[in-house]
């Protein structure tokens, strides 16, 4: 079961992003930059669940926002699923939440970045296997 997830109940995404973002501290903490920081930016949180376990299987933050490059996009800026849940379909299934959100909002399209490395291949092929094409490398600088 996929649903979107109010500000009260954000903590729910908290073991799922922790895995993906091991750096966003305390489920506090997390909660505190997910509904101070980002929800008033846009940011929406979506979680899918496994039956006996409150925490979220499998979690995904996105956006709508108008780009120059892209038109009206829905972006993801996360997408992560528990450890213990890999396998089941939880990302598959969130990306296919976000793909008919962005078909509903009437998005020009659906966009992702995700990290390089022999870690990512699965979450790769995922992508492949959903139609989506690399179309761009992402540089940054800190």
């Amino acid at each position: 079961m996929i649903r979107e997830l109010a500000a009260g109940e954000t903590h729910l995404a908290y073991a799922a992003m922790l895995e993906l973002r091991p750096k966003i501290g305390s489920s506090a903490d997390f909660v505190k930059t997910v509904n101070d920081k980002q929800r008033p930016q846009g940011y929406r949180l979506i979680a899918s669940f496994e039956d006996g376990d409150e925490q979220a299987a499998g979690a995904a933050g996105f956006r709508v926002l108008d780009y120059l490059a892209w038109g009206h996009a829905l972006y993801c800026d996360d997408l992560t699923t528990r450890e213990k849940y890999r396998g089941r379909g939880h990302a598959g299934a969130l990306m296919d939440w976000m793909v008919e959100e962005a078909r509903r909002l009437g998005c020009d399209g659906f966009h992702l970045d995700s990290g390089v490395g022999p870690d990512r291949q699965t979450a790769h092929r995922l992508y492949f296997n959903k139609g989506m094409r690399i179309s761009a490398f992402h540089f940054q600088r800190p």
